[in-house]
């Protein structure tokens, strides 16, 4: 049984309406039920006073129904701004004390998962292009993205996926600033810096045990994600590495590619992808990371042999045959209504990958999530 205090929900309690959650004290026994009423501040506070507890897995069933409503009534146009609104509360959650963490980082899974879920394309799209903001929390969700797309693919449980996706979000929870720090540095890291970044897998974990995560396999994957089959990996220089761990060490490493830093630029998927194919010498692992983004992921910008450019909106059946929404005719004008094209087709192959800067409009984050939700 997983708990949090009652005070870390407390937005979730509506005083004279029936609770949607049981209330136990602090030796887990049963105090009221869900169902059950608290009347006004007064019990509230003594609830508090006495160190009252709830079941995380009670508070995410409680709050499912109403944010799921939610999401389904988002427009296409609304969902750049619902993943910037996530971006902020994984950043909240990230932060957070020990005696909300657990609780933060399951409802902001949830959130993040029934988004993804409502448009898997967009998703993609968000890891792809890199927007703004904290280096360290972006990253955190693109690897979780990265990894729940890649388990996703191979098939794993809901469940499996789900571990994935939290142990990915988690793995950094000990250096989230020092990541955005890093990534703005154009000298090498300090022995302080390096320090820091050779303990935190470590303290990662520990950080969550002390939360309250007890699920043996997701602190396990966060305490290994940076070990190597070989033994030079740290912090343990362990060779026994678990298969969650492994798909956690391939998305951070694809998706810190997609991102620019200081001293180097963006790669592309494609590059990235095979960057990771090369290191991870065929792992099936990386394998279905690469192939779940494809070769030219969702929010990449293409030309193709017919000279027209355009958006690429969904893979095809193989991983160079993309979907494409095409921006321009073939002289390279405008089309006030794109045209979706197949890429397997003769004369339509994808022939080369292109910046914003290369096309002649403006694509907002608002078109194009609408293109590839289309």
């Amino acid at each position: 049984m997983r708990l949090c205090s009652l005070q870390s929900v407390r937005t979730h309690i509506v005083l004279g309406e029936p609770l949607a959650f049981s209330v136990r004290d602090a030796q887990h026994q049963l105090l009221l039920a869900r169902g059950q009423i608290i009347h006004d501040l007064d019990q509230l506070d003594e609830l508090f006073q006495r160190g009252a507890l709830v079941e995380i897995s009670e508070i995410a069933s409680a709050v499912q129904p109403q944010r799921r409503a939610a999401t389904r009534s988002l427009s296409t146009d609304q969902l750049p701004g619902e993943w910037q609104r996530l971006g902020d509360a994984v950043r909240r959650t990230l932060a957070a004390p020990a005696d909300q963490l657990a609780t933060a980082i399951a409802t902001t899974t949830d959130e993040l998962l029934r988004l993804i879920a409502h448009a898997p394309g967009v998703a993609l799209s968000q890891v792809v292009r890199q927007g703004e903001g904290h280096y360290g929390v972006n990253h955190s969700i693109h690897a979780a993205t990265a990894c729940h797309a890649a388990a996703r693919f191979l098939g794993w449980s809901a469940e499996d996926q789900r571990r994935a996706f939290q142990a990915a979000l988690t793995m950094n929870l000990s250096m989230v600033d020092l990541q955005a720090r890093l990534a703005s540095q154009v000298s090498p890291p300090t022995t302080l810096q390096r320090e820091a970044i050779h303990q935190h897998p470590t303290l990662s974990a520990e950080l969550l045990e002390q939360a309250g995560v007890t699920d043996h396999l997701w602190l396990e994957a966060v305490a290994q994600h940076h070990e190597l089959p070989d033994g030079t990996g740290y912090p343990g220089g362990l060779t026994d590495v678990g298969e969650l761990a492994t798909l956690l060490r391939f998305a951070d490493v694809y998706t810190a590619r997609l991102s620019a830093r200081a001293n180097r630029p963006a790669m592309s998927a494609q590059q990235a992808g095979r960057e990771l194919h090369l290191m991870a010498d065929s792992n099936p692992l990386a394998a279905a990371l690469i192939k779940a983004f494809g070769v030219f992921p969702p929010g990449s910008l293409v030309r193709l042999a017919s000279g027209e450019l355009g958006l690429v909106v969904g893979n095809g059946e193989k991983a160079y045959h993309p979907l494409v929404a095409t921006l321009t005719d073939t002289r390279g004008e405008p089309r006030l209504t794109p045209l979706r094209r197949d890429t397997s087709r003769d004369g339509l192959a994808v022939v080369g990958l292109l910046s914003p800067q290369s096309l002649p409009m403006r694509l907002s984050d608002e078109r194009i999530a609408e293109l590839i939700s289309a």
